[in-house]
């Protein structure tokens, strides 16, 4: 079964820090565009960070560089997002993503159009 299982989510206070998780099964892991997108009530999605899976290359969005590490762990086909420095702006529905069609120059160029998604976890943030 093609799927993601996100994990991790949670409550902190602001300046906390919180690690999320996506295990992948059902299809090949590497070299794939995957990466992670939040939704907070009454916004629309948007992406937090993207990596070409065994190549690398992380793309940031400005409200996280600095702050926010996407990996992976190609031996337990797991993505991950470590959050630092958590704000309450910070706060929405995490979801791990996949595009399983996009190369690399694609991935890496500009946003990716996700053809999977897990369940999403929440992330909260208090101040």
């Amino acid at each position: 079964q093609v799927q993601l299982v996100e994990s991790g989510g949670g409550s902190v206070q602001a300046g906390g820090s919180l690690k999320l998780s996506c295990v992948a099964s059902g299809f090949t892991f590497i070299r794939n565009c995957m990466g992670w997108f939040r939704q907070a009530p009454g916004k629309e999605r948007e992406e937090v960070a993207r990596i070409f899976t065994l190549v690398g290359s992380p793309y940031y969005a400005d409200s996280v560089k600095g702050r926010f590490t996407i990996s992976q762990d190609i031996a337990k086909n797991t993505l991950s997002l470590q959050m630092n420095s958590l704000k309450p702006e910070d706060t929405a529905m995490y979801y791990c993503a996949a595009d399983l069609s996009a190369p690399l120059g694609t991935c890496l160029g500009g946003q990716m159009k996700p053809s999977l998604w897990g369940q999403g976890t929440q992330v909260t943030v208090s101040s």
